[in-house]
């Protein structure tokens, strides 16, 4: 199943008969997401074909479906900012192909993280289908017999060892790209250190749930980790470097990056109580289901307790971390933390940390054609047209994707 699946993204990305020279920039800005799911899908297919001269069964259930997986979707932001950063730092052909490679790498990393997220946070679905620990337990589901080992166990064991798998993969792309060795030093080091950050990230995020966290500081101190310099922040960091482009344009890239990348984080976290699955491919209220110590409840909690709104505190309270949350259940929540402005304000706070995205990228001072396509990525991201939703806050918004 899986081998059909890999095939059909190949067959797709088929290198025409001119595959062999490098790309020209102007054929990757033309469609950005074509080129880097292009180069995704040649590397996963010599990294699968080496999984099978190991062993075939490892390929097939693991190999094979974390391509699947890493081909079959996602919205390739990361590869766009490092793309378009590269670009508008006057990135020319002699960049193109080294910011696919770093491209591909970013969405291999992304993968892991996924996959190991979906694992800690026992998510059954991601991106509208079921999540990779949860297609192994489709593949081998609960037997009767006393003595076989738990399926569940093994399908999230599986999973732990596929999003290293996908980590081994984007760091041999790094290592392996053709870059100068002063590119190389720095491209290496932004690489080290958002590794590290993403794990850093992850850890606060599980603290806060073990914990109740209820700091709205270390919620953005977590966002900022877990998400902002991870998904803009570095992979802009990534493109400039590429270019060589001076620290003065990198330090205002990399603070409309933060801002943008916080931005985008706490509307996900909106979209996690208030979104449509239909939209975000994520059940409704799992953030609320697993007990995350969101900004948004964080704020909550504070102005219920500062406002007296005893019946606020407590539903929230007994709700956070109930896997068993109900619809009427996660409608009353709703309810209550629109009560306390909580919504409103993590809204205004998105439009602030929007607009400064801009001016810290006005600072920068790039211009030209790919200047203006990152400067429109960077709002999209920052502050999303989203979908009306029913609210008492007039023009309350609710968007993006997750």
């Amino acid at each position: 199943m899986h081998a059909k699946s890999v095939a059909r993204h190949l067959i797709t990305h088929r290198p025409t008969a001119h595959a062999s020279r490098p790309p020209t920039a102007a054929t990757v800005d033309a469609d950005v997401d074509h080129a880097v799911t292009g180069e995704l899908a040649r590397l996963c297919a010599d990294s699968v074909a080496y999984s099978r001269s190991l062993d075939p069964v490892f390929a097939t259930d693991v190999a094979e479906r974390l391509a699947d997986f890493t081909l079959g979707g996602g919205s390739r932001i990361r590869p766009r900012f490092l793309w378009w950063a590269m670009r508008a730092c006057g990135g020319t052909d002699a960049h193109a192909a080294g910011a696919l490679r770093l491209g591909a790498a970013l969405e291999l990393i992304q993968s892991c993280a996924l996959v190991h997220d979906d694992v800690m946070d026992e998510s059954a679905v991601r991106r509208g289908r079921p999540s990779f620990h949860a297609q192994v337990g489709l593949q081998f589901p609960a037997n009767t017999r006393p003595d076989e080992a738990d399926p569940a166990s093994f399908a999230q064991s599986v999973a732990v060892l596929a999003g290293d798998l996908a980590l081994c993969w984007a760091d041999d792309l790094v290592a392996g790209a053709d870059l100068d060795p002063p590119v190389r030093t720095d491209i290496l080091r932004i690489w080290r250190a958002m590794r590290t950050e993403m794990v850093a990230g992850q850890y606060l995020d599980l603290h806060g749930q073990a914990t109740s966290s209820r700091s709205a500081v270390r919620a953005i101190r977590t966002v900022c980790l877990k998400t902002a310099r991870y998904t803009v922040e570095q992979p802009l960091a990534l493109g400039a470097a590429l270019t060589g482009v001076d620290d003065a344009t990198r330090r205002s890239l990399a603070a409309a990056g933060r801002c943008a990348g916080i931005a985008f984080q706490l509307r996900d976290d909106l979209l996690g109580v208030f979104g449509d699955p239909a939209v975000t491919g994520k059940p409704s209220g799992d953030d609320i289901r697993a007990g995350k110590a969101t900004y948004l409840v964080a704020l909550a909690h504070a102005a219920a307790r500062t406002t007296g709104n005893h019946a606020a505190v407590d539903l929230l309270e007994a709700c956070r971390g109930s896997g068993a949350l109900s619809g009427p259940d996660l409608a009353a929540v709703r309810t209550a933390l629109h009560a306390t402005g909580a919504p409103a304000h993590v809204e205004r706070r998105i439009d602030r940390l929007a607009r400064a995205s801009e001016r810290h990228l006005a600072a920068a001072r790039l211009h030209g054609p790919a200047a203006r396509h990152l400067t429109e990525l960077l709002r999209r991201v920052a502050s999303p047209a989203p979908p009306d939703v029913p609210t008492d806050e007039p023009a309350a918004r609710y968007g993006g994707t997750r």
